[in-house]
């Protein structure tokens, strides 16, 4: 009877193989398993089964982090409110 596997040779770095036999050993899963596994969901979803896109991040999300980084460094001197009875009032003012 002929062999109904075949093999596939994958290169990865050592580290991320340590890494990922630990955590797959703590699953109870070998890497064959977990590569098998892959694979038939590759094969249902008919494509990969996790969304892979380039991070991109928005240049005013960078701006908005860097401000409130500012603020809480206390570079930045904003007004704060003890209830919001004050923020309203704040607000609703002419100032």
């Amino acid at each position: 009877m002929a062999s109904l596997t075949s093999p596939i040779n994958v290169v990865v770095d050592s580290t991320t193989k340590e890494e990922a036999t630990n955590i797959l050993k703590d699953l109870g899963l070998s890497m064959s398993s977990a590569i098998n596994l892959f694979l038939r969901q590759v094969i249902k979803n008919n494509g990969l089964p996790f969304e892979v896109k380039n991070r991109n991040v928005d240049q005013d999300l960078l701006n908005a982090l860097k401000e409130a980084e500012d603020i809480i460094n206390n570079r930045i001197k904003v007004q704060s409110y003890d209830n919001r009875e004050d923020l309203k009032k704040s607000l609703l003012s002419d100032e």
